[in-house]
């Protein structure tokens, strides 16, 4: 019966051509989550986010833009994001940065702003 049991499982592995393997091997990565982040603190209740399928951790840096046309750090948004993208946005008054990253763990928290 356990031959048998193992021969099950050893046809499942090779029939599924690695994939298997690969799901197995992909590890869950966590990131931050929180509304409005500023100089190290949430102003919102900072929690977690767990990626999932073609989803990346995200930094929404936000900026106001004074009269000399200077950015100057606001806040930040930190969250699980699907499709994400780095990018600036501009407008008139403010300017948006967005970064992305699924390199490690925690990786979206803001450095330097």
């Amino acid at each position: 019966m356990l031959v048998v049991f193992l021969l099950g499982i050893v046809f499942l592995v090779c029939s599924s051509k690695g994939e298997l393997k690969e799901h197995l091997r992909e590890t869950t990565k966590a990131c931050y989550k929180c509304n409005k982040y500023h100089l190290g603190l949430c102003y919102d209740v900072m929690r977690t986010c767990t990626l999932k399928h073609q989803q990346s951790c995200a930094v929404e840096n936000l900026y106001f833009l004074t009269r000399k046309g200077r950015s100057m750090y606001y806040y930040s948004k930190l969250s699980c994001m699907t499709n994400c993208e780095d990018i600036n946005f501009l407008s008139f008054e403010k300017r948006t940065e967005l970064i992305c990253c699924k390199h490690s763990n925690y990786c979206n928290l803001p450095e330097g702003v």
